[in-house]
């Protein structure tokens, strides 16, 4: 069996990243019933890469994330600490430039950035607060963020449905379909665990990210944050 604990131990996680690489992108596609292609979309059109910047894609995974940033015409660096995972997205995509980095501990000098994105990562970080400061510290002043993350639906019936659904309906169909399906079960947990909506956004302000909201994606079982860095300038 390979799957993390919900204390998040990065050896541990890495390990079950590494186990289910060679099937995550189809699995996910299964356990999402098609609709992260839309959150994708959502996190391209609210990353907004333009030729020329720099993005940071966190947990990038096989790289399928990454992908729209550069057909934008952007530098994008594809950064997970799954070797398993870059691998696979090596072999899939050979000319993105993936780096292994922890996102506690980014391999890059401070203001290297335009923008930074995380999408269904940053819940898998043992320290949430430290990765957001090392996003804030490899972000240029005036650069921004976007997490994707899973997070709490607003109606509480639909809330009650789609937990159930986590504990009882994903690890079976994970079965069928992933090289590693007990990993799965960490993952809803973990999906349960996570703070709701408001909870994530006072973390990015307590850490320092300025401009800080968020939109509710599928009716809020996915949530787009955003948030900005300070400029550095005073006000006239």
């Amino acid at each position: 069996m390979t799957r993390a604990s919900l204390a998040k131990q990065p050896s541990e996680v890495r390990a079950m990243f590494d186990s289910v690489a060679a099937r995550y992108d189809l699995t996910n596609d299964v356990l999402a019933l098609g609709q992260n292609r839309r959150w994708r979309k959502a996190v391209a059109r609210a990353v907004a890469a333009r030729p020329g910047e720099r993005v940071l894609d966190l947990a990038a995974g096989t790289g399928t994330s990454a992908e729209p940033f550069a057909a934008a015409g952007a530098f994008t660096v594809p950064c997970d600490f799954s070797l398993g995972m870059l691998a696979e997205g090596k072999r899939r995509v050979p000319w993105l430039p993936f780096t292994a980095g922890d996102a506690t501990r980014l391999p890059f000098a401070d203001g290297s950035f335009d923008a930074v994105t995380i999408s269904f990562g940053l819940r898998n970080v043992q320290d949430t607060d430290a990765a957001l400061r090392e996003m804030l510290r490899v972000t240029r002043p005036g650069g921004r963020l976007v997490v994707c993350e899973f997070s709490h639906p607003t109606w509480a019936p639909f809330r009650t449905v789609y937990t159930e659904y986590l504990m009882r309906a994903l690890p079976p169909v994970a079965r069928r379909v992933s090289s590693s399906p007990d990993a799965y079960v960490y993952l809803a947990e973990s999906i349960r665990a996570w703070p709701n909506q408001p909870g994530l956004a006072a973390r990015m302000l307590r850490v320092g990210w300025r401009r800080v909201g968020w939109r509710n994606l599928s009716g809020g079982i996915v949530a787009l944050h955003r948030g900005a860095k300070a400029t550095g300038r005073r006000a006239p």
